[in-house]
């Protein structure tokens, strides 16, 4: 059940539903945001052991309402048209948005929450990152512990940027989660930054050897590595085959398809359901 001061301040956004306002809930209980002429929610995608298929958290993303639960990706139409001040706007809306979503269903107790920061958002912001979202979820007592704040790639000239943001999060009490470009960053990252999570996307080369040094190195500093983007079944089992029963997490289109509701069903993630398949080639372009 939802904590009792969000409890509260979801029967507030539903006795303000239709008025003027940037975030409301909707008939269904979902919330629902405002940005420019766009009406956005949320969708949610797991993410599971690459051993035994268990989720173990949930990916937020914004997406454009549909009554159908089929609404589209439109973060990157939005953040173009926006400037410096409207795309932070932007990016905190989205935060809370995914927040409330997430923890107005029982089936996140327990569950980690992934949420994207996005670039624009490093650059921008002066002072303490993190300290106004931590302040919404310490007032509706939401657990920003089993939060883990998504970093994007960042360039050789962007590192100081990534250490002092991760130092503020780090200090707000979340968990901090990193995107690499190749086995070796993630390696540099987990010895530099020691982030709880590393992102590799599952489409790139990845050598068995290099690729379990990494999965060692990260268990040594308490870290998670997870597979990003996996759309093809040949390139999931290459995975299974080079990492065996090793503790790794894998996400993608294959295995599941982003939605309102959060599904704790556990699945083996070598095959993905028919469904999901033919819907595949429909959602890779929009996510």
């Amino acid at each position: 059940m939802p904590s009792p001061a969000l409890q509260k301040y979801l029967t507030h956004l539903y006795d303000t539903q239709g008025a003027s306002t940037n975030l409301w809930l909707d008939e269904e209980g979902r919330a629902r945001g405002r940005y420019f002429n766009s009406t956005l929610t949320s969708a949610f995608q797991p993410i599971r052991s690459g051993s035994s298929g268990d989720i173990s958290g949930y990916e937020g993303y914004a997406r454009s309402y549909a009554a159908n639960d089929q609404g589209l990706n439109v973060w990157k139409l939005l953040d173009h048209a926006a400037n410096d001040n409207e795309s932070i706007e932007l990016d905190r809306l989205c935060r809370i948005l995914h927040a409330i979503n997430f923890y107005r269903q029982p089936a996140s107790l327990a569950m980690d929450l992934y949420l994207t920061v996005h670039t624009r958002l490093l650059a921008a912001v002066e002072g303490n990152h993190g300290m106004a979202f931590r302040r919404i979820l310490d007032i509706l007592e939401l657990p920003h512990q089993h939060i883990v704040l998504q970093l994007p790639e960042i360039t050789p000239s962007q590192r100081w940027v990534l250490n002092h943001v991760s130092d503020n999060y780090r200090r707000n009490g979340f968990r901090i989660g990193i995107n690499a470009s190749s086995v070796d960053q993630a390696l540099e990252l987990l010895e530099r930054v020691r982030p709880d999570v590393v992102k590799l996307n599952a489409n790139n080369p990845v050598n068995a050897e290099t690729a379990n040094a990494l999965l060692r190195q990260a268990a040594a500093t308490g870290s998670r590595i997870i597979f990003k983007r996996l759309e093809n079944a040949d390139k999931l089992q290459a995975l299974t085959d080079k990492l065996g029963d090793a503790d790794y997490f894998v996400q993608g289109f294959l295995l599941d398809l982003p939605k309102a509701s959060l599904d704790t069903a556990e699945a083996s993630p070598v095959s993905a359901p028919p469904s999901q398949q033919q819907n595949l080639q429909n959602s890779a372009a929009s996510a």
